[in-house]
């Protein structure tokens, strides 16, 4: 599989940038303002500079950021001949090679810079790059991966209970809720197993398998009665063509609550990503489910329909900001004739991703989702509405390739027009991780 991965490099070698001349000059000045378009345009109205050392630096790097990385390489090829010992012309026509997709060379000029040992910051993009080169090796060739997980945090709200025992209700009026119904505050251990298989059967064609366990174990007689494990496996297949990638996905996920199975989904998804450019990508997906509960829950067996589009652009500059959005409709389709228990959902995410400094990650994200209920309620004689808000945010450390740690972050609220649905809930987690 292709992906397209551009980072900005910051760097700080001791090798000297080439002498500037006069539009090379002035090919450097827009570069400086991060207007590389502007700066390979001004570029192209100068044919008679390409051979100038100076000029073919500065408009390599423009026509790889705009874009134009053939014209890059090119360029960049060039002055490397007449300055071999260059490294930041060697790590820019890496970055070239890399866009092109001339893995092989460009894995060989990322190494040749790591050779002659550069700053930690340096070393620490281009291991980025190699870990983009790694993943790119499963559209030739099968690759697996392993990780493990173990956190700790704390979960306001453990059971998605009430705030206050004393609620009022349509036709009840003033009621107490019982214990297990009220939030129940608890410190919790978080594990998680998981892996995957990707493995090539044609030109841009693969099939893949993964699959996680994970649980969350919550400390307290009330809270760990909703102690949580989920068992999640997919396969499917994906195909790409051009700048559309294809991808089918059959999922079954099982949760159990308390040691005791409590839900199964089995789904089957499709979606299309289409490349807009080197920076942006969109398309729409589809989801078709079924969850069948257990026990006295099975009334809630439903049919889920879910139809949305997702949206990927990433910015070249400091940071390195991706910014992802996604919205989506869905029918919660009860099945046992309890219309009050299915739902129409519609709702969305914004969110951003960003690399603050080597080794470091960052993201954020709000969400919405409104639920209208599709029947009244036969206690309460109400038809349900719920809102629900939430942001997240994160932060990682990677000591290595291998292991990292990461903070977590989730604020959800929920209000509903029945205060018994009503809840907030906020979760803290650090987790560490290691990837075999």
């Amino acid at each position: 599989m292709r992906r397209i991965l551009i980072f900005s490099l910051l760097l700080g070698l001791a090798a000297a940038r080439p002498a500037s001349a006069a539009p090379a000059d002035e090919v450097k000045a827009l570069l400086e303002q991060r207007k590389a378009a502007e700066a390979y345009a001004f570029a192209k109205q100068y044919p008679g500079e390409i051979g100038n050392p100076a000029f073919d630096f500065y408009f390599g790097v423009a026509a790889i950021d705009s874009g134009h990385a053939g014209e890059g390489v090119l360029a960049l090829e060039r002055y490397a001949i007449n300055f071999p010992g260059n490294l930041e012309a060697r790590l820019e026509l890496a970055r070239g090679y890399f866009v092109l997709g001339e893995d092989a060379r460009a894995r060989e000029e990322f190494n040749g810079v790591l050779k002659a040992n550069p700053p930690p910051d340096v070393v620490a993009n281009i291991e980025r790059f190699m870990n983009a080169l790694d993943a790119r090796r499963s559209s030739y060739r099968t690759t697996t991966g392993v990780y493990a997980e173990l956190g700790y945090g704390h979960d306001t709200n453990t059971n998605g209970g009430v705030g206050s025992a004393g609620i009022v209700l349509p036709v009840f009026g003033s009621v107490r809720v019982g214990t297990t119904g009220v939030k129940a505050p608890a410190d919790f251990t978080w594990v998680a197993l998981g892996g995957e298989v990707i493995h090539p059967i044609a030109p841009g064609f693969s099939v893949f398998a993964n699959g996680r366990l994970d649980g969350k174990f919550n400390n307290g007689e009330i809270a760990s009665q909703f102690d949580q494990m989920n068992v999640l496996v997919n396969g499917g297949l994906t195909y790409l063509q051009d700048k559309n990638l294809y991808s089918l996905t059959a999922t079954h996920a099982t949760i159990e609550l308390d040691n005791k199975r409590f839900r199964d989904i089995d789904a089957l998804s499709g979606e299309l990503s289409h490349q807009i450019d080197e920076l942006q990508s969109a398309g729409p997906f589809l989801q078709i489910a079924r969850l069948n509960y257990m026990g006295d829950n099975e009334p809630r067996n439903a049919n889920f329909y879910v139809a949305g589009v997702n949206y990927r652009k990433a910015f070249i500059g400091p940071f390195q900001p991706l910014f992802t959005a996604s919205a989506s409709v869905a029918d919660e389709h009860n099945v046992r004739d309890r219309p009050d228990l299915g739902r129409n959902i519609w709702g969305g995410r914004v969110g951003v991703a960003l690399t603050p400094a080597p080794k470091w990650s960052a993201s954020a994200g709000v969400a919405y989702q409104n639920s209208r209920y599709s029947g009244v309620d036969p206690l309460l004689l109400t038809t349900r509405k719920d809102d629900y808000y939430a942001i997240d945010a994160s932060v990682g450390y990677a000591f290595s390739r291998n292991l990292s740690v990461r903070g977590e972050m989730l604020l959800s609220d929920n209000t509903s027009n029945l205060e018994l649905y009503e809840y907030k809930r906020n979760i803290f987690v650090v987790k560490l991780r290691y990837d075999f």
